[in-house]
């Protein structure tokens, strides 16, 4: 197979090289000072990403699930109470309602965007819902404006699940800020990632950031008092000045990928039997993925992996469907349109530095695999 062929998945030694001898000498400031967890160069990272979110207060901690978790335990979320969410994300968002004791309640997801229906909200909440998670999938805010009407109509705080759209807007506000609070992952291929695990949390509200910033301390709001069980959350230095460095370039690197989605979208448009994401008219979205459906995807899948394409699902089963949930009884047709859409999602090369002859490349490859293969078209319900 020629060099030219293979175009994969995520590149981010195309990311790292031109930024490599900064990220060293930021490394070597943090071990000259010995700053490791915690400490003034996270301080720093949570400053700059608040300003970068338009958020009051970011507070760093070990990862996204922790974020998650923290976000849920800063407002009370514990055993017995219910947490509405979707089915149609990575497996952390249940996990961080699990691990409050809490049961999560799936609603089912817009079949435009992959994220909540707030149609379908209102009919979820009982009087042991505590908080109200819409997901960001893919880079695409859901849409906030109904879900928060509804949320404050019923006294139900809302965590936005922004892990996969860092920089992302809903009518110009950004991704973290609109719920009481923001949750994110710097996972190493995110939109904004660091060189190893860590995650942040935002919020508008003193008390709330306060509350998370003791629940990454074992529980102390100073040095060996605690006021609550904790647990070790914190973000360590070296993760902190990866991200600062990184986080100057974000927005140059979202507005890649939207030119590079735009141009899958313009190639794609005439390919049979392909569905690409659309662009919900409320925001602007950052597409840390690019998630296009197909019938017959997993032959799709291999087909491209043959020709040296990097391709991926995000994700291949609902958590309701997953065996892990399997105690809630929750069986296929609990949430039809995401069950329909995770047979179809193909997940296509995107990272900022992906270049139009790569993509050029990759939807040749797709239309000839679905022309030899004679699939079906797929259309949207």
């Amino acid at each position: 197979m020629s060099a030219k062929t293979n175009v994969p998945f995520l590149d981010l030694r195309a990311q790292h090289d031109p930024i490599r001898a900064e990220l060293l000498a930021a490394f070597n400031e943090v071990i000259d000072q010995n700053a490791f967890a915690g400490g003034p160069f996270v301080q720093k990272f949570e400053e700059d990403f608040a300003a970068f979110c338009r958020a009051k207060h970011a507070i760093g901690v070990g990862n996204g699930t922790d974020a998650l978790w923290f976000a849920l335990l800063a407002l009370g979320v514990g055993p017995g109470d219910e947490v509405i969410t979707v089915s149609a994300t990575f497996m952390a968002t249940a996990e961080a309602i699990s691990y409050c004791g809490a049961t999560p309640v799936f609603v089912d997801i817009d079949e435009a965007t992959y994220t909540m229906n707030p149609a379908l909200l209102e009919r979820a909440i009982t009087p042991r819902t505590k908080a109200i998670v819409p997901v960001h999938l893919y880079g695409q805010v859901a849409d906030m404006d109904p879900i928060l009407e509804i949320a404050k109509r019923h006294g139900i705080p809302v965590v936005e699940d922004a892990c996969q759209a860092h920089g992302a807007e809903y009518k110009g506000r950004r991704a973290g800020t609109m719920g009481d609070l923001g949750c994110f992952s710097f996972y190493p291929g995110k939109n904004l990632g660091a060189l190893g695990e860590a995650g942040g949390v935002t919020t508008q509200d003193a008390t709330l950031a306060a509350k998370v910033r003791t629940l990454r301390e074992h529980g102390q709001e100073r040095r060996y008092f605690h006021s609550m069980i904790g647990w070790n959350g914190r973000m360590d230095g070296l993760q902190a000045v990866a991200l600062r460095i990184k986080l100057r370039s974000l927005d140059k690197g979202n507005a890649s990928r939207r030119a590079n989605a735009a141009l899958y979208s313009r190639l794609l448009a005439d390919v049979p039997g392909v569905i690409a994401p659309a662009v919900a008219a409320h925001g602007v979205p950052v597409f840390h993925l690019y998630v296009v459906r197909v019938k017959n995807r997993d032959t799709v899948l291999a087909r491209l992996g043959e020709r040296g394409i990097g391709c991926g699902i995000h994700y291949p089963k609902p958590i309701h469907l997953q065996q892990a949930y399997a105690h809630l009884g929750l069986g296929p047709g609990t949430t039809p349109v995401a069950e329909r859409c995770a047979e179809e999602i193909l997940s296509l090369p995107m990272f900022p530095e992906l270049a139009a002859n790569q993509i050029e490349t990759v939807v040749s490859e797709l239309r000839q695999v679905l022309q030899q293969q004679g699939l079906p078209r797929v259309t949207a319900a």
